[in-house]
C-alpha cells in the first residue's frame, strides 16, 4: 500500500489545480551543454545552406546558368547558300531560292479551331486527315512540310495558329528543266546533291553553315537574339563546260529522233575537239528536276554515261587504224572479200552488200565485215587489246562525274579466233556512248587523246599519243567517204560543211540471246573535217519503225544536230556543196 501513495498523491495534486509539470515524477532537468549543442548545430546547418546558396548563386553560378540556358536558350543553324551552277557563258543552270520549313507543337495546334487546321492542310497541299495524323504524336515537335514557298508561308502566318512556326532553308531551282537535268542533276530536301554535277561537286557547292544563339519562349518563339556564334560561308559557284545553246540543240535532236523512229530511248553527246570539254549531253526520256513526283528509273538513266552497248561497225576504223599505224596496210591495199562471207571457228559471218574486191578505204566506206576481219587477222590480238585499253575501253572513266560505266573488254589471252573476228567489227565488247565519242578524238586530233572535262577549262590539256598524225589523217579521209552518196551514212551529210563519221548497228541481247528484231543504231562523227571542232556521238535505242540501222536512224540525227551546232557556234562553212544527195536505196552497214 505504501507503493501507491506517490501515485495517489499526484492525482490529488492535479485535482487540486497543481500544474502537471510540477509533478515530482515528471520533473526533468537537462544539462546546459546539450541545449547549447543543439542550438549550435542548427546554426551551423543554416550557415551551411546559406553558404551553399551564396556559392551557387554568386561565386560559382555556372551550373545554374547552364541549367537555365538549357531551358530557354537554343542554338539555331544559319544555313549557307548552295553555290550556283552556270554554263560556260555564265547562264544560270541551278540556283537556290529561299523557302521555309513548317513545324508544329502538336498539343498547341490541336487546340486551335478546326476550320484553321483545315485551312492549314489546304495551304500545305495535304489531306486534313494526313495533317491530323502528323499532329497526333507523342513528340513535342514535328515537321509538317519542308521547302514551302514564301507566298504560302505568308498565308500560313496570317492564320495565327498557336504552335506553328517556320525555319529558313533553301530550295534548288533549275531554269532549264528537263533539257539540262542529266548533266546538272538535282538535290534532295536537305540540299544535298543526288545526281549529276550536283552530286559530283557536293563538297564545293554546299558551303559551311553558321549558327546563332537565341532565347525562346514556351511556345518555341524567338524572343531575343543573343548573337552569332559562327558566320555561314556560302558554297562556291560552279562553271560547267556545257554550252546551253548546244545542249538545247542536242536535246531536241535526240527527242525528235526517239519520237520519229518510235524508239525506246536515245542519247547524244558533243565534245570539244581542242579541250575535251563536254559541250552537250542529252538523254531522252528525261524528267523535270523541279517536279520529281512522277520520276521513274527510265527517266533517271543517264544513258550517255551509265549504259553500255555493243558498238558494232563504229569500231571498224580502229581496226583499220591499227593496221595502218603498224605499216601492215595502206589506204589502197586491196582485199579479196569474195562472196561477202567467211567462216571462222564454225561460224559464218557475212556482208550485207557483198563486193568481190575492196580497198582499205572501201572497207570503211562500205562497212565490210569480211574486209575488217581480214585486216584483224594480220594484227596480233595483244596489239588490239592494248589499243582498246589506251582508248579507255573496259575501264571506269575518271572525269569527275558519278556512276560512269566501265564497259567490258576481256583479256586478249582468252580470245578465241571467232571472238577476235567479232571484236574487229564491234561485237563481243561493250562501251558507253561517252567512251565511244572520246575514242574518236584520236581521229579528230592528230592521233592523240585528251581527258574529258565537265567543267570549263581555259587551256588545252596535254594528250597521249595513240596513233601517228599521218594515220589519223588517213582515217579522217575514210570517214568522210562514209557520208558520201556511196557510203553507209549518206543521211549524215550536212549542207555547207564537210563531215565524216561511222555508223554502227548492233543487235540487242534479249534473254541471253541476240535478238533478230531489236537493235541499237549509233553514229559517231567529226565536224567540220577541214578543221575539226566537234566530235558528236548519237545513239538510238530499240527503234521500232521500218528503219532501224545506224545509217537510217542515227546518221540523220547527227546531221540535224551537227548542222545546228556548227551554225550556233559560228563555225565558217568549209564546203560549197549545198545540195544533199541521198541514194534512193542508201547503203546500210553490215551486222
Amino acid at each position: 500500500m505504501k507503493r501507491d501513495k506517490p501515485f495517489t498523491t499526484g492525482r490529488v495534486a492535479a485535482a487540486k489545480g497543481m500544474a502537471f509539470s510540477k509533478s515530482p515524477v515528471l520533473a526533468v532537468r537537462l544539462p546546459d551543454w546539450r541545449s547549447r549543442m543543439v542550438l549550435f548545430m542548427l546554426f551551423a546547418g543554416f550557415m551551411t545552406l546559406a553558404g551553399a546558396a551564396v556559392y551557387r548563386q554568386v561565386i560559382d553560378d555556372e551550373f545554374l546558368q547552364k541549367q537555365g540556358k538549357n531551358r530557354y536558350e537554343r542554338t539555331l543553324e544559319m544555313p549557307a547558300t548552295r553555290g550556283k551552277i552556270m554554263d560556260r557563258n555564265g547562264q544560270v543552270l541551278a540556283s537556290s531560292l529561299p523557302v521555309k520549313a513548317v513545324w508544329a507543337l502538336p498539343e498547341d495546334v490541336l487546340a486551335s479551331p478546326p476550320e484553321k487546321i483545315a485551312e492549314l492542310a489546304r495551304l500545305l497541299e495535304m489531306p486534313e486527315s494526313e495533317l491530323r495524323k502528323k499532329l497526333d504524336s507523342d513528340r513535342t515537335f514535328v515537321y509538317l512540310k519542308r521547302q514551302v514557298e514564301m507566298d504560302v508561308i505568308a498565308k500560313i502566318e496570317k492564320l495565327k495558329i498557336n504552335g506553328i512556326d517556320t525555319r529558313k532553308e533553301y530550295k534548288r531551282f533549275y531554269p532549264q528543266g528537263e533539257v539540262m537535268t542529266h548533266l546538272v542533276g538535282f538535290t534532295n530536301v536537305e540540299d544535298a546533291g543526288q545526281e549529276g554535277m550536283e552530286l559530283a561537286q557536293q563538297k564545293s557547292l554546299i558551303g559551311t553553315p553558321g549558327s546563332r544563339r537565341v532565347i525562346k519562349d514556351r511556345l518555341g518563339r524567338v524572343v531575343e537574339d543573343l548573337g552569332i556564334l559562327r558566320e555561314p560561308h556560302d558554297g562556291k559557284d560552279l562553271v560547267l563546260s556545257v554550252d546551253s545553246k548546244l545542249q538545247y540543240i542536242a536535246f531536241n535532236s535526240i527527242k525528235n529522233a526517239v519520237e520519229k523512229f518510235n524508239a525506246s530511248a536515245g542519247a547524244a553527246v558533243v565534245l570539244d575537239v581542242h579541250t575535251g570539254e563536254v559541250l552537250a549531253l542529252a538523254n531522252y526520256p528525261t524528267y523535270n528536276p523541279n517536279d520529281r513526283r512522277k520520276l521513274t528509273g527510265e527517266q533517271l538513266r543517264n544513258r550517255v554515261i551509265t549504259d553500255t552497248y555493243e558498238p558494232g561497225s563504229i569500231i571498224k576504223p580502229f581496226t583499220v587504224a591499227l593496221g595502218l599505224d603498224k605499216k601492215l596496210i595502206t589506204p589502197n591495199t586491196v582485199f579479196d572479200t569474195g562472196a561477202g562471207r567467211i567462216t571462222i571457228g564454225g561460224r559464218t559471218m557475212r556482208d550485207s552488200h557483198p563486193k568481190p574486191m575492196l580497198t582499205t578505204s572501201g572497207i570503211i566506206q562500205k562497212s565490210s565485215n569480211i574486209g575488217v576481219i581480214k585486216i584483224s587477222q594480220m594484227i596480233p590480238p595483244q596489239d588490239m587489246w592494248e589499243l582498246y585499253t589506251k582508248l579507255g575501253y573496259g575501264q571506269a572513266p575518271r572525269f569527275g562525274f558519278p556512276g560512269p560505266a566501265a564497259g567490258r573488254v576481256r583479256p586478249w589471252k582468252s580470245w578465241r579466233p571467232v571472238e577476235y573476228a567479232n571484236m574487229a567489227f564491234g561485237h563481243g565488247l561493250s562501251v558507253s556512248l561517252l567512251q565511244m565519242a572520246r575514242s574518236y578524238m584520236i581521229f579528230a586530233r592528230n592521233g592523240d587523246i585528251i581527258p574529258l572535262s565537265f567543267v570549263k577549262v581555259n587551256e588545252e590539256p596535254a594528250g597521249q599519243q595513240i596513233i601517228s598524225p599521218q594515220t589519223a589523217a588517213q582515217v579522217r579521209t575514210m570517214l568522210e567517204s562514209v557520208v558520201s552518196p556511196q557510203g553507209t551514212a549518206s543521211r549524215a551529210q550536212v549542207a555547207g560543211y564537210r563531215v565524216g563519221g561511222k555508223t554502227g548497228t548492233a543487235q540487242k541481247v534479249v534473254d541471253g540471246r541476240y535478238s533478230q528484231s531489236r537493235y541499237v543504231g549509233s553514229f559517231v562523227g567529226i565536224a567540220p573535217m577541214s578543221r575539226p571542232r566537234f566530235v558528236i556521238a548519237v545513239m538510238v535505242d530499240d527503234p521500232r519503225g521500218a528503219v532501224h540501222t545506224g545509217g537510217g536512224v542515227a546518221a540523220p540525227t547527227f546531221a540535224d544536230l551537227a548542222a545546228s551546232a556548227l551554225r550556233a557556234d559560228n563555225v565558217p562553212p568549209d564546203s560549197s556543196v549545198t545540195d544533199i544527195i541521198i541514194p534512193a536505196e542508201p547503203l546500210e552497214e553490215s551486222l
